[in-house]
């Protein structure tokens, strides 16, 4: 492959090995703006022809479940299944094929696999809110929000909001 192929993300024109500095940033030499490439170093090498590769199972080793062709690297925890480093799934330092943790989550049999979060925060903002629309409300609504703030004030956020939006 040559190094042609990548291409400048302002102006498309081609780079070319000079440019590939992951320590700084360089200058394009077409447009100027200022680039931070990394490529692995076989992107480089030729491509060799006619060799074949390596076997990655060899006689007596146990195979991976979901690819018969690569050599197992642990045994599942929940049913016993040997899989591969690719199909390893480590969730609280147990080892889980794919098929496993799929039905944990669907089942919620995993009980540190979180699916979804109340967010309490959105819930007395709700709460504060609704007693906008009926009045009467205002004296069912403000102990409530009170006691959603003070006692889930530490709660952890939805799960995939960040600390920067909050």
């Amino acid at each position: 492959m040559s190094p042609s192929f990548i291409q400048c993300p302002k102006c498309r024109n081609p780079l070319f090995q000079g440019v590939f500095d992951p320590e700084r940033f360089n200058p394009c030499p077409a447009c100027a703006a200022p680039l931070k490439v990394e490529v692995f170093p076989a992107f480089f090498r030729p491509i060799a022809t006619g060799e074949k590769g390596e076997t990655i199972l060899t006689e007596g080793e146990s195979s991976c479940f979901y690819h018969p062709q690569k050599k197992a690297a642990v045994a599942c925890e929940s049913c016993g299944r040997f899989v591969c480093s690719l199909c390893d799934c480590v969730l609280d330092e147990r080892h889980l094929c794919p098929a496993c943790l799929e039905a944990g989550r669907t089942k919620g049999k995993i009980k540190s696999l979180e699916n979804s979060r109340i967010r309490y925060d959105n819930l007395a903002l709700a709460l504060a809110l609704y007693p906008l629309i009926v009045f009467y409300l205002t004296i069912f609504s403000a102990p409530a929000v009170l006691f959603l703030v003070f006692r889930y004030r530490n709660a952890p956020l939805g799960i995939t909001q960040s600390v920067s939006e909050k």
